[in-house]
């Protein structure tokens, strides 16, 4: 067993989750682990914490050859990028739970980790308290992993269940989210799906050994789910989930996304409800495993660090072992279909030649619905992707490698002045 080292913070950011460190700390002697210096913004706040610890200078943490580990746990990823990039430098370790941090420079922070031989490990960016990323390092470190499905965002799932559940529109929802402290002021980077690409751009690393931009991958948040589709979902006994998802398809192609997806009782996301996430791994050997728990929060995001710290007293550190073996030919896929549905208010709003085929086209409560298969590279590129008006659901199972295997049907209603051929 490795022997153990004795740990020195230097903590970026005195929040919920910084505090919540701080104090468990204070309480766990065993971790042998203890905070030095505290770099914050405002030095005038009043805190929970002795004056002395509390530095504005970057230099008074990232300059101390005492300090061997950096916890960074801010808000501004420009400035983490800096703290965390010079940190690694300086041959110190870093814990962050800073995902768009992580997702937009994650080859350059692999190369100073490894040019420097020491670690930067983020559990706390994606899902919190569970422990995805350690999992897919140590027990799924092999190419017979298949698909990785998940609700990676506390706050939509939050205003989805809302939704659902209290008949809540969308902005009653997302203002009853911000109200207890599960969406922030400005919700854009949850509610758009700006959040759940950044964290499956990270899981693409350690599950599949694929490092992309995640403005690469198509998503999309629910921003634009309407009641009616709310109805629509509880009239067919499924639920709306943001889902982030990549699925290996033949010849090592990986169709990866987020978008709104119906979910059927049958799956284990379909009563992932509220705040908490939710992670469906499946393999060729183990059939599907699912990880469950709370994805945001002082204490989940505090529970992911703190297992970071610890596991830093071993010298612990990934070694991207799907990223580093030669034989990995896995890459992102943009040929293949998805079966998706589709509510609008005028036919104007898209345009049915971007579908291959639809399966159902019927009007109700005011509004126009379809149900169809369209290619990924067309659904990615569609001006009425954007449109406010339109949502975009895809279907259970949706991912199609191709449309021959799909038995088509005829359309339940013709719509008058629209040829709809199938």
């Amino acid at each position: 067993m490795s022997s153990q080292k004795k740990i020195v913070i230097g903590l970026f950011g005195f929040g919920v989750v910084g505090e919540g460190i701080y104090k468990v700390l204070q309480k766990t002697p065993a971790l042998q682990a203890r905070i030095k210096k505290i770099c914050i913004k405002d030095p005038s706040k009043k805190r929970d914490a002795p004056a002395e610890l509390f530095t504005t200078d970057y230099n008074d943490l990232l300059e101390d050859e005492e300090i061997n580990v950096i916890v960074e746990l801010i808000s501004n990823a420009k400035e983490a990028y800096t703290i965390v990039s010079t940190a690694l430098i300086k041959n110190k370790s870093v814990v962050s739970a800073n995902k768009k941090l992580i997702a937009a420079h994650l080859p350059r922070l692999i190369e100073l980790q490894r040019k420097h031989n020491v670690s930067f490990l983020y559990e706390a960016a994606v899902c919190g308290s569970i422990p995805i990323i350690r999992n897919l390092e140590e027990y799924y470190d092999n190419d017979l992993l298949q698909s990785i499905c998940g609700i990676v965002n506390g706050s939509t799932n939050y205003i989805l269940t809302k939704i659902r559940e209290e008949n809540l529109d969308y902005q009653q929802a997302l203002l009853q989210a911000q109200q207890r402290g599960f969406a922030e002021a400005d919700p854009a980077l949850d509610v758009e799906g700006k959040d759940a690409v950044n964290k499956l751009t990270i899981l693409l690393a350690h599950a599949h050994g694929i490092i992309t931009d995640p403005n690469e991958i198509l998503h999309r948040g629910i921003t634009q789910i309407q009641n009616t589709d709310a109805i629509i979902a509880l009239e067919k006994n499924v639920q709306i989930k943001l889902i982030a998802q990549a699925k290996k398809l033949a010849n090592n192609k990986i169709a990866a996304f987020v978008l709104p997806q119906f979910v059927t009782i049958e799956s284990q996301l379909y009563n992932v409800r509220n705040e908490f996430n939710g992670v469906v791994i499946e393999s060729s050997l183990s059939d599907k495993q699912f990880l469950y728990g709370k994805g945001a929060g002082r204490y989940p995001t505090s529970s992911a660090v703190l297992s970071d710290i610890s596991a830093l007293r071993y010298n612990y550190s990934y070694e991207y072992r799907k990223l580093n073996n030669p034989e990995n030919r896995n890459e992102l896929s943009t040929d293949f279909y998805l079966k998706i549905y589709v509510s609008f208010k005028a036919w104007s709003d898209i345009d049915l030649n971007d579908f291959d085929f639809t399966e159902e086209i019927y009007c109700q409560r005011g509004r126009q619905y379809l149900t169809g298969v369209i290619h990924y590279e067309k659904l990615k590129n569609a001006d009425w992707l954007s449109d406010n008006n339109v949502s975009v659901i895809v279907c259970p199972d949706g991912i199609i490698e191709n449309t021959d295997t799909v038995k088509l049907k005829s359309t339940s209603l013709q719509l008058p002045g629209v040829e709809v051929l199938v």
